[in-house]
C-alpha cells in the first residue's frame, strides 16, 4: 500500500485530475511545483509562495548537501522549519546535478564521487546516502530515488546501462527507505528517447514498487516534439493509480501537452528564472518587459489574477524596474509567472473535472505567441 493515498477525481481522455493525501497536506493535480533549489523559491517569501496556491515546493539535495549541508539542517529542525514552509516538499536526489554541475564525477556501481562546483571539496554519494540525507536529515515528504540521467541524444547502448544502473540504485533505494507511514518515495523511468528502453526502465520500477513513478530523462535537449513523441507512451507505461511526474518540465505548453497524455506532476526552475530575466508568463505566451512597446503601457500583466504582482502593477512600472536593473523588478516577475504557472494548473484541473480539457488544450496552443 502506498505511503499516500491518491484519488483521480476525474478523467478526460488521458488526462486527469485527483488529490495525492500527504501528511502536511493535499497535492491537487496536475500540479506545478516551484522549484526551491537552496532552500528558497528565488526572490520569493515563502508566504508569496503559498499565495499562488502552490501545494508543494521542490527543495535541491545536491545543493543543500554542500551548503549549508544537511546535518546542519537537520540540527536546525529539518527542512520545513529551517525555511518555514509548512505544506509538502519533493526532494530530488541530487544526481542530476552531480552530472551537470560537478567538474569531476566517476560513477560506479556503488555510488558518485563527485568535486563540489562551490570549493572543489569531494564527496560520495550512494543510494542509501541519498535516502539518508532527504529522508532522515531534510525530512522531505515525497523522497526520489537516485538514479543516472544521461544528456540528449545517446546512444541506445549507453542509454540502457544508465537505466538498468538506476533500477538497481532505485532497488537500494527501497531498501534503505523501507516503510515510512508519513513520507513517499518515487522511483525514476529513464530510457532516453528509446520506447523499448522506457518500457523496459517501467517494468523493472514497478516490479521494484514505488509510492509514485517520475519521468526522468527529458527536457534534456531534444525538444518539445521529440519530448511529446516519448510521452505519448512514457506515462502510459507506468502505474495507473499512481501519480505520474515529469521532472523538470517546463513552459506551459509542455504543462498542457503532458496533461494530455496523463501526467500529473511538474517542476521547473522556469518561472523564477525568467522573472529575474524580465520574462513574464502571459496566457498569450511569454514577454519581455525589456522591450521599448511596454514602456508606456498602463495595463497589468493580468487584471483578472489574485496575484498582486500581475494585477496592480503596470508594465510600464515593471519596464522601468527591469531597465534600471531593480531587485523589485526580479520579485514580481518571479511571483508573477509562479502565480500564471499555479494559474494554469489550476485552469486545467477544472477542464478536466468538466470534461472540456480538449478544447481548453486547443484554445490554449492557438493563442499561444512563440517571442
Amino acid at each position: 500500500m502506498a505511503a499516500f493515498p491518491f484519488e483521480i477525481a476525474a478523467t478526460d481522455g488521458a488526462a486527469r485530475t485527483g488529490v495525492l493525501k500527504t501528511a502536511r497536506g493535499d497535492i491537487r493535480t496536475p500540479a506545478f511545483m516551484p522549484v526551491g533549489t537552496a532552500a528558497t523559491v528565488k526572490a520569493l517569501t515563502v508566504d508569496q509562495v503559498a499565495s499562488t496556491g502552490a501545494d508543494i515546493i521542490l527543495g535541491n539535495t545536491y545543493h543543500l548537501m554542500l551548503r549549508p549541508g544537511a546535518e546542519r539542517v537537520s540540527r536546525l529542525g529539518g527542512l520545513h522549519r529551517f525555511m518555514r514552509w509548512e505544506k509538502p516538499i519533493l526532494t530530488d536526489s541530487g544526481g542530476f546535478q552531480v552530472m551537470s554541475l560537478s567538474n569531476i564525477a566517476k560513477v560506479t556501481e556503488e555510488a558518485v564521487t563527485f568535486a563540489s562546483h562551490i570549493d572543489g571539496s569531494r564527496h560520495v554519494l550512494s543510494p542509501e546516502r541519498s535516502v539518508e540525507i532527504q529522508a532522515d536529515l531534510l525530512g522531505s515528504d515525497i523522497v526520489m530515488q537516485l538514479d543516472e540521467c544521461v544528456a540528449w541524444p545517446a546512444e541506445a547502448s549507453r542509454a540502457a546501462e544508465a537505466l538498468r544502473l538506476s533500477a538497481r540504485w532505485g532497488a537500494r533505494c527501497k531498501a534503505a527507505f523501507g516503510e515510512r507511514e508519513h513520507q513517499a518515495l518515487f522511483g525514476i523511468q529513464q530510457g532516453s528517447t528509446i520506447e523499448a528502453l522506457r518500457r523496459e526502465s517501467a517494468e523493472r520500477l514497478v516490479e521494484i514498487g514505488f509510492d509514485g513513478y517520475a519521468i526522468g530523462g527529458l527536457a534534456v535537449g531534444e525538444g518539445h516534439e521529440a519530448m511529446c513523441e516519448v510521452l505519448d507512451y512514457a506515462p502510459g507505461l507506468l502505474p495507473a493509480d499512481r501519480p505520474r511526474y515529469l521532472m523538470g518540465v517546463g513552459k506551459p505548453i509542455d504543462l498542457v501537452e503532458a496533461v494530455a497524455r496523463g501526467v500529473d506532476m511538474f517542476d521547473c526552475v522556469l518561472p523564477t528564472r525568467s522573472g529575474r530575466h524580465g520574462q513574464a508568463w502571459t496566457w498569450n505566451g511569454p514577454i519581455n518587459l525589456k522591450n521599448a512597446r511596454f514602456a508606456e503601457d498602463d495595463t497589468p500583466l493580468d487584471e483578472a489574477s489574485s496575484c498582486p504582482a500581475s494585477r496592480d502593477y503596470s508594465k510600464a512600472y515593471l519596464h522601468h524596474l527591469v531597465k534600471a536593473e531593480e531587485i523589485l523588478g526580479q520579485v514580481l516577475l518571479s511571483w508573477h509567472n509562479i502565480a500564471h504557472f499555479q494559474a494554469l494548473t489550476a485552469a486545467m484541473r477544472a477542464a478536466i473535472a468538466e470534461g472540456r480539457f480538449e478544447a481548453f488544450r486547443r484554445d490554449f496552443r492557438s493563442a499561444q505567441r512563440t517571442g
